[in-house]
């Protein structure tokens, strides 16, 4: 954010000229400090992702080494370390002796994650308890325990963004602009920012649409009516990330005003 001011070579004295231009610079905002509790919430979510990414590494390599004997265990991370089990218990499955004792390791490992993660949750469902800000973003379609405590952990004070497109710019989620004189140009969304909390929104928003779809889902109000109108003309992808900006908007408004989010029927 300071490199664009700092002119000339990289010294001291131009380094504190250009924080200083930077701080001079209304558009510039500085980042606020997180507190304790925020700090501590965003660390949970870093370790749950980082055991999460660990778990899914060890369910693809042992599906590929599996695969190479012929072994093509069925779609779904649950059905990997049941199937697994069955086939070491198994003494005519294929699989080699050998390898053996390093695939029990690998299912051992992979429980061992599993309950890492429950874990975790567990700890974010008791912080969630606690706060009634999480518990207002939890009534917005979409959004769930993970999304609302990584929203309260990165942004932490909603108050500092004038509008609900300031917090969806700060998310990354609204359209890069490439505009001169009468002519707007809107394109794909920014990207900019917490890229965490944009695939959470994005997920979110997928689910939704999902269940909207539903035989037995409830009678559809005017968000999930609006979203399955864009699926059809747009494509689901992209009527994902059009959700995931309204998510966001709604999430700013329903913490801003301190109200839960109350769906409106379709007229």
């Amino acid at each position: 954010m300071v490199r664009p001011y700092v002119q000339g070579n990289k010294t001291d004295r131009t380094d504190t000229k250009g924080l200083l231009e930077a701080f001079r610079n209304e558009d510039v905002r500085a980042v606020p400090v997180k507190a304790e509790t925020q700090q501590a919430l965003a660390a949970l979510h870093r370790l749950r992702s980082t055991w999460l990414a660990t778990r899914t590494a060890r369910l693809n390599t042992v599906r590929g080494l599996l695969r190479e004997f012929g072994v093509v265990i069925p779609i779904g991370a649950r059905q990997v370390v049941p199937h697994v089990r069955t086939l070491l218990e198994d003494a005519d499955a294929g699989i080699p002796g050998l390898l053996r004792p390093a695939l029990a390791e690998a299912v051992a490992e992979l429980g061992e994650l599993e309950t890492r993660l429950r874990a975790v949750e567990r700890q974010l469902e008791t912080a969630a308890a606690a706060s009634l800000v999480v518990g207002q973003l939890r009534s917005v379609p979409g959004i769930g325990l993970l999304t609302a405590t990584a929203l309260v952990a990165t942004v932490g004070d909603v108050q500092r963004f004038p509008s609900a497109r300031h917090f969806a710019s700060y998310l990354g989620l609204t359209p890069r602009e490439h505009s001169s004189g009468s002519r707007r140009r809107l394109g794909t969304i920014s990207k900019r920012g917490d890229t965490y909390l944009r695939m959470l929104l994005i997920h979110g928003a997928r689910a939704v649409l999902w269940h909207a779809k539903r035989p037995t889902a409830r009678p559809l109000d005017r968000l999930r009516t609006w979203a399955l109108q864009l699926e059809r003309l747009r494509g689901h992808n992209k009527a994902a990330v059009a959700l995931a900006n309204k998510l966001a908007r709604i999430a700013w408004a329903v913490w801003k005003h301190g109200s839960a989010f109350t769906a409106v029927p379709t007229a």
